[in-house]
């Protein structure tokens, strides 16, 4: 199946997946929504990205809070 953002919450508490394919399916969804983005992308549409994108690293904290805590660090530091 094929998550989408609205999805997180559901993937981080799935009970048969480990960690890691919880995390690496986070890591599709993320990727999934900068593929969408274009040249023509306004600035908008790239801030909601990076907004969704932060909350996708805030799931990965949970699951791993050292993972979650750098991917945060670097997309505050990126703004």
């Amino acid at each position: 199946m094929n998550y989408k953002y609205n999805d997180i919450e559901k993937v981080v508490e799935f009970k048969t997946w480990t960690e890691d394919r919880k995390i690496d399916e986070l890591y599709r969804i993320d990727a999934e929504m900068y593929m969408q983005l274009g040249l023509d992308s306004s600035k908008k549409e790239r801030t909601d990205t990076r907004r969704k994108s932060k909350s996708i690293y805030r799931a990965i904290q949970k699951l791993n809070p050292r993972l979650g805590k750098e991917l945060i660090y670097y997309i505050d530091r990126e703004e």
